[in-house]
Order: structure tokens, then C-alpha cells, then sequence
């Protein structure tokens, strides 16, 4: 089988040609451009493609693919929140994921940005690197015996559960289908969760009823001086809404790994433009929110994993043990 990576960075190749040991059958060639309708016909020829979670697989992209005569999307990640599956499905393609890699890693980057935004980590570094070691401005608060709430309690949700734990937290989560693994857990309705969280993590799919569930009424339930932290999909929050609270001081700190505007920023080098009128820009401008590229998945054990399951997937398809178009859901 031969498949294309569209937006194929260093790490990916290192990862990919170690896992392509145990894949003899399969071929690949790496594109560090991004697929969209103008680059679809460097795909012609391939069996598959290989697309990241910011791609655009949108209808216009998917029936440009189906021309050309793809019949099969790798997605190296676990959201698909980019694909129109219903296009998918038109075109008889099909559409694979990795739906879990490593829980671990995104919860520990979790609790790395709830750390981190807390005890002024980002401005520490900054001023002691200008021989400032005065310690004004960098007072944080103890974790331990506080709350945490855990909004969305999958695999991820439930890995940063149990990092709470360990910090001797309390830790409270809402969740439409509780973990009944989670014994520990007092699971509660999201209003409660968002009343009594000194630490609120976002660990919940993007989907209609869950986008925008941060926002201004949701924020005004939440107790003065919270850590908001978001580590899973960047719609979940209202960056309008969560600007005009963090104007009026309603969080101790803010740590996102992703956000709304994301898109034109994940995993590029912006360092020489102007982001004048950017959402982002004006976050960055606040001392107590700390922003990531969207990295949270990025160690070696959950790469590993994803070109494992990736390539397993691709021939999965190819021996015909996959039936099920878009098995994505």
C-alpha cells in the first residue's frame, strides 16, 4: 500500500520509519504541505492518504480525492471534527482514526499548563533569565485539598482525575456517562462542577451541545480565581467570553493548549508576523494565560502508538477486515 502524509513534520517521519519495520507492505512518502483542493492531485497514484487533526478534509477536498480515486483517509489522531463524513460516505471512501494513543500524555500536559499558569511559571523563567530575582507577582496557591473539576471523564478525563488525586485534591466531574472505575470521583451535574472547581479541566468532545460551553453564563457560575485549563478542542470555549472574564478577573489563571483561532497557528513558525487584530495575540497579552500549540499529545510513547495504529489501520483496510465505512464514530 502506498499512502501520502500531507503535513508531515520531522517527528512524524522519525516515528513513522521506526513503526515501518513491522509494515513491510506498506510505503510512504511525506509532504510537508497540507492537503487542500489545490494539492489533492499530489496524491494521485496512492492508495491512501494521511491527514492531521488541522486538515482540511472538507466536501470540496474529499470529492477531489475520490477523482483521483482514493478510497481510504488516515487520520494520525483521535479527532475528526475536520472530515465531512457525509461527503466521506458519498464517496464510498473511507475513514480511519486513532481514537485513543496516549491519555496519559495530554492529561499530564493538562496539569502541566494548571501548574504552570499557577505558580507564574512562563514569568518566572522570563525574569530570572534577566537576572530578576525578585519574587513579586509570582504568589500561586496550593493544590492540595482544593477541587478539581473534570469535565469529561474518557480516557483522557480520567487519567487527569487521577493526577488530581495524587495531588490530594478533591476531584469532582461532570460527565453524561460516569466511569464507574472512578470510585474516587463525585460525579455531579456541570453547574455544580463549575460552582465548586478552584481547578476546572476541559476534557469533553467538540460537539453541538458541547460547543461554546464555556461562556459568559457559564463562566459566572464559577468561583472567583478559578484555574480554567483546555487541552481538548478550542470551540468548547467562547475566547470572546473567556476575554471579557479574564478582564474581570474572574480566573486566577488560564492554560490552553487549544483555541479557537487556532487553525492558521498549529505547528507553524509565525515568528516574523504581525498578528495585529489576532484573538491570539490578545491572549498572549494577558500575564496570567499561558498558550501551547496544541503539543499536549506530543511524546514519544503516544507517536509510537500513533504510527502503530495508523499503519495497523491501513492494512486492516487492505486485508478487508474493515466493513464499516467511516469508522471514525
Amino acid at each position: 500500500m502506498k499512502i501520502l502524509f500531507y503535513d508531515a513534520a520531522m517527528y512524524d517521519k522519525k516515528s513513522f520509519d521506526k513503526t515501518l519495520e513491522q509494515f513491510p507492505d506498506v510505503e510512504i512518502t511525506y509532504q510537508e504541505i497540507d492537503i487542500s483542493v489545490k494539492t489533492v492531485s499530489l496524491a494521485k497514484g496512492y492508495d491512501a492518504i494521511c491527514a492531521f487533526v488541522n486538515s482540511d478534509l472538507s466536501s470540496p477536498v474529499i470529492k477531489a480525492l475520490s477523482d483521483i480515486g482514493i478510497k481510504l483517509i488516515l487520520l494520525r489522531c483521535a479527532g475528526f471534527n475536520n472530515v465531512d463524513l457525509e461527503e466521506a460516505t458519498r464517496c464510498g471512501m473511507t475513514v480511519l482514526r486513532v481514537p485513543g494513543y496516549s491519555p496519559e500524555a495530554v492529561a499530564e500536559h493538562a496539569m502541566t499548563l494548571a501548574l504552570a499558569v499557577n505558580r507564574h511559571l512562563h514569568k518566572s523563567y522570563i525574569k530570572v533569565r534577566e537576572n530578576n530575582f525578585s519574587l513579586v507577582g509570582l504568589t500561586g496557591i496550593n493544590f492540595y485539598q482544593k477541587t478539581a473539576g473534570i469535565v469529561g471523564t474518557g480516557k483522557i478525563g480520567s487519567a487527569m482525575c487521577r493526577i488530581c488525586r495524587g495531588f490530594g485534591m478533591k476531584v469532582i466531574a461532570y460527565d453524561m456517562y460516569p466511569n464507574k472505575d472512578l470510585d474516587f470521583v463525585e460525579y455531579k451535574s456541570l453547574e455544580e462542577v463549575l460552582k465548586q472547581s478552584d481547578l476546572i479541566s476541559l476534557h469533553c468532545p467538540l460537539t453541538e451541545e458541547t460547543h461554546h460551553l464555556i461562556n459568559k453564563d457559564t463562566i459566572s457560575m464559577m468561583k472567583p480565581n478559578v484555574v480554567l485549563v483546555n487541552t481538548s478542542r478550542g470551540a468548547l470555549v467562547n475566547t470572546e467570553d473567556m476575554i471579557q472574564g479574564i478582564r474581570e478577573n474572574r480566573f486566577f489563571g488560564v492554560g490552553l493548549d487549544v483555541y479557537e483561532e487556532e487553525g492558521p497557528n498549529v505547528f507553524e513558525n509565525r515568528e516574523d508576523q504581525l498578528l495585529e487584530h489576532s484573538v491570539t495575540a490578545r491572549l498572549l497579552s494577558f500575564p496570567n494565560v499561558i498558550v501551547t500549540s496544541h503539543q499536549a499529545f506530543l511524546t514519544e510513547e503516544a507517536l509510537a502508538a500513533i504510527s502503530e495504529v495508523t499503519l495497523q489501520n491501513a492494512m486492516d483496510y487492505e486485508n478487508g477486515s474493515i466493513k464499516d465505512v467511516n469508522r471514525v464514530k
